[in-house]
């Protein structure tokens, strides 16, 4: 789900994208800053409930960068007077007076910063970066202030201990018990001092965080190979070439062909580039993100982000940073986690061996007079998959339209869970690219969709979801907004996108999280949409990819871009038979990333040079030289961006063990389209978030405890 850093407040993930130093000023100062707040408080659009249709709409068009300080700070003081209003309540504290009350705080805080959120991952330019230095450490202060007010812990934990909580509804003594471990892990019951020690700590991360993502931004987007013979493109798709094509803006009009530092744009070269000399200069660009040295290296900033998590975790009473973020996920521990990775691995490792015998032999073959290297892996793989499986993906992509398969996720969506899409035009958006879906079931209003797919200055790389608001219903029914982010390479005005196969696949991974946010029917925000534990909210995205290779979704909408006919049925039998085909690669270079954030986190509290620790781990662990990390460590933006991954990159594979034995439910009912199986998905699994255990809600589903053997089975490697 790569995403916007989020911030979690109570459990509750709100779209932070943290910012600046929370620094003390004079008291003249502050006198401005208190007169500043009061206006803004009433004036900027920044604060205000959201207006419009469909249960009010961000106003992007109103928004003004320069008030997202102010606005911060008026949001905050708003906030911290209603958590001081809650704790001093002189009633004894109740359900309603105190749990419900604080699922009703902080709302001008949450539309404040879901605005600016979407301004740092997907509009930042000018002064954004600097916003966000600045805002990130005020976040995490205002954070700490609320986790250690002490009459508030009170209160929450009276109801912890109070007879009437064991009358409660499961999904209300869920909710009291996570805030109250999120009030204690957080740091409620240590004394003043050290929660001046924990407060300064986050604020430094909160700094970090912020420092780390704009690092890899500038690499992401300074960095780049530039081609000027075309000649030497070789092997690359038309589309694929013109998309690169730059013509000089002076008199020369030279044309040159460029290969941004983002993955949408090297995966096609390092793909099918027959020059070796551009595919290994464009791997080594994408792969030195944040480790070139210079003013955008992150590796002194991620040696202080470890020290510092190692600290609060001693701090908290935890024995390294892993074994706190661990202890509210499924895994519970770093043992369990280390052990289905450790399961997999060296499975993982025996079939690259044989990936690249294979692709070894067709070197020599060809008489390239090579060893394979990490910038031949892919380029070798299609080859092996050319000769083992008649099956070349470059066949395959003129049948992947990108707003064909959209109108096709839409399509399943509908036939699963009963949604109509429909395109609106009566909502603002913050750029021209993005687009409105307005989503019906049972003919009712239930949501929108938002769509922002293409690749632009500004934006970080990737692809992923974000709940702009969640689904709620304590009194009144508060619809979702979501939205789906990609960075396609925009075409010609007028010709369609063509994407590649495993971009649809992320296509159709990344709308599962806008359909879990979508089908979401909880009463309390903390507990609805995408609120579940790390290591279960990849579960509905990875299973809704397995809709993509239906043959109901092929047939009717992976049609050819000029013709329009459907992908034979010869094709489609050809990439069914090459499912687990490069699984090696792909759980290698992913499993690599995983076992080093692990390990990272389970180092305690020592001083760590990040490059030396990640070859000394990869060596130790046996990772084949042919294959990089998927996210080498200087780049590693899911877990040095917040602590949102950190300890956690391992969920998708935690996941994707339910995943893989969830879908065998459909299969064994010989379609991915059954009626029953579709109303237990959602009644189980998409509906219910967080209001119950998510082991609860997958043994409801599938009538037992996970088989993780069905992970093995998935990937095509022996389950013994």
């Amino acid at each position: 789900m790569s995403r916007l850093k989020k911030f979690y407040l109570f459990g509750l993930p709100i779209v932070f994208v943290m910012s600046n130093f929370f620094s003390t000023s004079s008291s003249h100062a502050q006198d401005e800053t208190e007169q500043v707040g009061k206006v803004k408080m009433s004036e900027s659009i920044l604060l205000q409930e959201w207006r419009g249709p469909y249960g009010g709409v961000p106003p992007w068009r109103s928004v003004k960068t320069e008030e997202f300080a102010s606005a911060f700070d008026a949001a905050i003081a708003l906030e911290s007077a209603e958590i001081e209003a809650i704790a001093n309540n002189a009633e004894p504290p109740t359900f309603e007076n105190t749990i419900i009350a604080l699922e009703n705080a902080g709302k001008p805080l949450e539309r404040v910063n879901t605005i600016f959120g979407v301004h740092t991952s997907n509009l930042n330019v000018g002064p954004i970066a600097d916003i966000e230095t600045a805002v990130a450490p005020k976040l995490s202060k205002h954070s700490d202030s609320i986790t250690q007010n002490k009459k508030l812990f009170n209160r929450i934990e009276a109801i912890y201990e109070s007879d009437a909580f064991k009358t409660m509804s499961v999904a209300q003594k869920r909710l009291v018990e996570k805030r109250y471990k999120t009030f204690v892990r957080r740091g409620a019951k240590l004394n003043d001092e050290q929660k001046t020690r924990l407060s300064t700590i986050n604020s430094e991360l909160a700094s970090l965080f912020a420092k780390f993502g704009q690092k890899v931004l500038a690499d992401e987007e300074g960095p780049k190979t530039v081609i000027k013979d075309r000649a030497r493109l070789a092997g690359l798709s038309d589309s694929v070439i013109e998309s690169m094509e730059v013509k000089a803006e002076d008199e020369s009009g030279q044309t040159t062909w460029v290969v941004t530092n983002t993955r949408s744009s090297m995966d096609p070269v390092l793909t099918y580039a027959e020059d070796r000399e551009i595919r290994e200069k464009v791997w080594r660009t994408y792969y030195s993100r944040g480790d070139f040295g210079d003013e955008n290296d992150t590796k002194a900033t991620i040696t202080a982000i470890l020290k510092l998590r190692a600290e609060r975790a001693l701090l908290l009473g935890y024995e390294t940073h892993a074994h706190w973020r661990l202890e509210p996920q499924m895994a519970k521990t770093p043992e369990n986690t280390m052990a289905l990775m450790m399961q997999v691995w060296p499975k993982a490792v025996a079939r690259v061996k044989e990936e690249v015998r294979d692709m070894q032999a067709i070197a020599d073959k060809e008489g390239a007079g090579i060893t394979i290297e990490p910038w031949d892996y892919r380029y070798y793989a299609e080859k092996v998959r050319k000769a083992k499986y008649d099956l070349d993906f470059n066949e395959v992509k003129p049948y992947l339209q990108m707003e064909k398969l959209r109108e096709g996720m839409f399509w399943a969506a509908g036939e699963l869970y009963g949604f109509e899409f429909k395109q609106v035009h009566d909502v603002e958006v913050f750029h021209p690219d993005v687009r409105v879906w307005q989503v019906f079931k049972d003919g009712q209003h239930h949501g929108l969709w938002v769509f922002d797919p293409y690749a632009r200055r500004g934006k970080r790389s990737g692809a992923w979801m974000n709940a702009y608001r969640i689904q709620q219903n304590m009194g009144q029914r508060i619809t979702p907004i979501v939205s789906n982010n990609s960075n396609f390479v925009k075409g010609k005005e007028g010709e369609p996108v063509l994407i590649s196969w495993d971009d649809a696949v992320t296509m159709f991974h990344e709308f599962g999280h806008a359909l879990h946010g979508l089908c979401s029917d909880c009463q309390y925000p903390s507990q609805a949409g995408t609120s579940v534990a790390r290591d279960y909210v990849e579960f509905p995205s990875q299973l809704n990819e397995h809709w993509l290779s239906t043959p109901e979704i092929l047939s009717k909408f992976a049609v050819h871009y000029e013709t329009g006919e459907p992908i034979p049925a010869e094709l489609v039998a050809k990439i069914e038979k090459a499912s687990t085909f490069n699984q090696g690669f792909s759980t290698v270079e992913y499993l690599a990333s995983a076992l080093i954030d692990m390990k990272l986190h389970l180092a305690g509290n020592v001083k760590i040079d990040p490059d030396e620790f990640e070859r000394k781990t990869l060596a130790e662990i046996g990772m084949p030289k042919e294959i990089p990390m998927r996210h080498r460590t200087p780049q590693f933006q899911h877990i040095f961006s917040s602590d949102g991954y950190s300890a956690g990159y391992y969920s998708y594979l935690w996941s994707d063990a339910l995943t893989a034995d969830a879908a065998e439910v459909f299969e064994e009912a010989g379609t991915y389209y059954d009626k029953e199986i579709s109303k237990k998905l959602y009644n189980d699994i998409m509906s219910v978030g967080d209001t119950i255990d998510p082991a609860e809600g997958f043994r409801r589903f599938r009538g037992r405890d996970v088989d993780t053997k069905a992970l093995l089975r998935k990937r095509g490697f022996p389950t013994e």
